[in-house]
């Protein structure tokens, strides 16, 4: 399919709105069923795999607005049961379709301090999206109304048009909390906490801040500025941010509470313990871990070739191990690092692939090519101890698993050779165990996540968790979500002692 260009989709927009806004009578639901789907302007891909900046462009005006039109002004708004965080997502929309920007980002940021992220990262469309009427009535899931790009819009025309505000912080009860993880979890409880008038302290494992927005997600799908404007925001609102700080290294959870004087903590460190699979040759020089391929190239700006002093493998035959976001990320980040090939390996079929379909229609775009109901048995390696090649097996789905998606089984005989150099392994992460390790008197369960209740409270007093640590991995906005209900506990016991 060849690609349509920006200006082709909003030429094409604008033909349409100015229809609409010659009308005399008001837009019945059945009128805006009618409206086309606005589909999200990007770079071509002969281009794009051959630079790291942003694929998706982002909705003109036009675009945004002819969206919104579709959305049904629904009175009991399904959409929000999806959405973990609830924003009033039918009043931001009919904001944008009325041209009041300004009024739209104000209504999402009464939920969501995180907007221009969510708005790219979020899997909307089996949260808010999979709930919206209008996908419903034409039966079409892929049809609803385009929540995600419409939130990105206006959370990028705050930016642009210079209109981010530092929130209101109220004064100072002179109670302190602690945030071990600066994450999108991490940075709502410190945004959240904060503007009740807590001293909020964030303490970061790396030299940098914004966790796995910043050294898991590529630049060529969250440009990392973003990241930085948020954490920015926080440094205004006078949170204190600690980089280099290893808590359970360099110091304990408890010392935090017993001796540095913090009213309570948040946990919210993540799930930075990659799986592997287990098999022959994962040893070889020229296999990764996906969290590690990925840091390189995103923290460490490996793709910066000749400026980044990053060792990475410089490789031309790719094997990504997986069928998720995160494997679609390795696969595409191998291309723009140079490989002349990305082979992306996944157990099940298409249907089965926990990645977004957006993610995965671009990997095709792009060039990675999908062998399906196949997995790696083994890797071989050179006499030099270098990946050489890989054998795998190819598959047939079974009965359904505990997960819902039928068993990959075996097909006996199957076996072959596929000549790499490099293999990622991209099969998703468990907790980061150092918490649990250090901190005896916090439960933790037999997969290495907290215990924590609704509240996010956990076992141990004034200590709380959220995120990835107490989900396993999972998304940024679900995440944010358990930050919210932690942060709103916290200051509910804080306020209590004052």
């Amino acid at each position: 399919m060849s690609h349509i260009t920006p200006d082709e989709l909003n030429s094409a927009a604008e033909g349409f709105l100015k229809e609409l806004q010659a009308r005399t009578e008001p837009l019945k639901p059945k009128d805006r069923m009618q409206i086309p789907g606005q589909d999200m302007p990007s770079q071509d891909p002969d281009v794009r795999r051959g630079n790291t900046s942003e694929v998706a462009l982002g909705y003109t005006p036009a675009q945004a607005m002819l969206e919104a039109q579709r959305c049904l002004r629904c009175k009991r708004q399904p959409c929000i049961k999806g959405c973990p965080v609830a924003i009033d997502i039918r009043d931001f929309v009919e904001a944008i379709a009325d041209g009041d920007n300004a009024k739209a980002i104000s209504v999402i940021k009464q939920s969501s301090l995180l907007p221009a992220i969510c708005g790219r990262v979020c899997p909307q469309e089996v949260q808010c999206q999979a709930e919206c009427t209008l996908g419903k009535g034409l039966r079409d899931p892929e049809k609803s109304v385009s929540i995600g790009r419409l939130e990105r819009y206006v959370a990028d025309w705050e930016r642009e048009a210079g209109q981010i505000g530092t929130p209101e912080v109220k004064a100072s009860t002179g109670k302190k909390v602690a945030v071990i993880g600066s994450g999108p979890a991490g940075l709502v409880v410190a945004a959240d906490v904060r503007r009740e008038g807590h001293d909020v302290t964030v303490f970061e494992a790396f030299h940098k801040f914004g966790g796995v927005m910043l050294y898991g997600i590529p630049e060529f799908r969250l440009p990392k500025a973003i990241v930085g404007l948020e954490i920015e925001t926080l440094q205004k609102m006078g949170v204190q941010m600690v980089p280099n700080f290893v808590v359970g290294r360099t110091r304990k959870l408890q010392d935090l509470l017993a001796k540095d004087g913090f009213d309570a903590v948040f946990v919210g460190t993540g799930a930075g313990l990659p799986k592997f699979m287990g098999i022959d040759g994962e040893n070889l020089v020229g296999v990764f871990s996906a969290n590690e391929y990925l840091t390189r190239a995103n923290l460490m700006r490996a793709y910066e070739k000749g400026k980044a002093a990053t060792p990475i493998v410089s490789s031309r035959r790719v094997a990504v191990l997986g069928g998720g976001n995160v494997a679609m990320d390795a696969a595409r980040t191998a291309l723009r690092l140079g490989a002349e090939e990305v082979h992306l390996i996944y157990r099940r079929t298409e249907k089965e692939m926990p990645a977004r379909v957006e993610e995965v229609g671009h990997a095709k775009e792009e060039g990675v090519q999908f062998h399906i109901l196949q997995n790696v048995k083994q890797i071989i390696g050179d006499e030099h101890g270098c990946v050489k090649q890989a054998e795998l097996l190819r598959y047939e789905l079974g009965e359904p698993d505990d997960s819902g998606r039928r068993r990959p089984v075996v097909i006996e005989g199957s076996e072959f050779l596929m000549d790499l150099d490099t293999v990622i392994v991209a099969i998703g992460n468990s907790s980061n165990p150092l918490i649990k390790q250090t901190t005896p008197e916090i439960e933790a369960t037999s997969w290495g996540t907290l215990v924590a209740d609704e509240s996010g409270k956990t076992s141990m007093d004034r200590v709380y968790a959220g995120g990835d640590i107490v989900l396993g991995a999972a998304t940024v906005i679900l995440a944010m979500g358990q930050g919210r209900q932690a942060a709103a506990s916290i200051n509910t016991l804080l306020a209590s002692e004052s």
